[in-house]
């Protein structure tokens, strides 16, 4: 017969709740990754940088869900596969899903609307508002009221990769101090960032606004501009077909590069 484990993975608490997995049988979830994506997003704070880039016209009487609370569904959802916003129709029914967006109400049975308890995530509407809001929008708007700033976003991947920089050289000088019984010291510049600069596809199936075929490609598609150092984005802008695939690379080698010497101000920096 198979032996069955009975160990248990004990995770970041949630409020006064524990956080375990269990191969004991019970209510079963298929999206048990979306611990470990918790787990990072505890340590580091990646969603809730970028939810300080949006402004939130919406009226507090009337909100179920934070700004953070459905950036984290989003994000949550398409790092685990799920691209399209149907399928939250589903997903807003699962607890492990609830947790890892930081939902208080986990099993969702303190809804305001009768019809909407035990769905304790937002579905595709309310999803949808928050991606299709206008850049002009404000409080008169009738339904979309959360705007993002796209300069502020593009900054926060930036910030993120200076703090989780710093946050490693720490770590490891502290180690490094307490092998040699010193006191740890300030975490030093890195001598050398690579930045590599590269353009590619971005198929599209429909009638998209912006989509165009590219020749080399051979197919509709957008145009996006990555800028990396290491494994880490510091840029992911999107952009139309029709143009060089160099376009708009200077402004924002520019801006970037300003950004990490405010840091770094003599590190040196090699663009690729």
């Amino acid at each position: 017969m198979t032996e069955c484990s009975t160990l248990r993975l004990e995770f970041e608490g949630h409020g006064r709740r524990e956080v375990m997995a269990g191969f004991d049988g019970g209510r079963i979830t298929s999206d048990a990754g979306a611990l470990l994506l918790r787990e990072v997003e505890c340590r580091f704070g990646v969603v809730r940088e970028f939810a300080l880039a949006f402004t939130d016209y919406r009226d507090p009487d009337r909100i179920e869900f934070s700004v953070e609370e459905l950036l984290r569904q989003r994000v949550m959802g398409l790092a685990l596969g799920y691209e399209d916003l149907n399928d939250h129709d589903q997903l807003r029914n699962d607890p492990l899903l609830a947790l890892a967006c930081g939902r208080d109400d986990i099993t969702g049975q303190q809804r305001r609307q009768p019809d909407d308890r035990g769905q304790p995530l937002a579905g595709k509407s309310t999803l949808n508002r928050l991606e299709l809001t206008p850049v002009g929008a404000n409080d008169q708007s009738r339904y979309k009221k959360i705007v993002a700033s796209i300069d502020q976003l593009q900054r926060s991947l930036v910030d993120l990769f200076v703090r989780m920089q710093s946050q490693q050289q720490m770590s490891a000088q502290q180690q490094m101090s307490a092998q040699q019984q010193m006191p740890a010291q300030q975490p030093a510049a890195p001598e050398e960032l690579v930045l590599d600069l590269d353009a590619t596809d971005d198929p599209v199936h429909g009638d998209q606004l912006g989509k165009f075929f590219h020749g080399y490609y051979k197919s509709y598609c957008f145009l996006p501009l990555y800028i990396f150092c290491g494994h880490w984005p510091l840029l992911a802008q999107l952009r139309p077909a029709d143009i060089d695939g160099a376009a708009g690379t200077v402004e924002q080698l520019q801006r970037i590069v300003s950004q990490l010497r405010e840091t770094w101000p003599e590190v040196r920096i090699i663009i690729r």
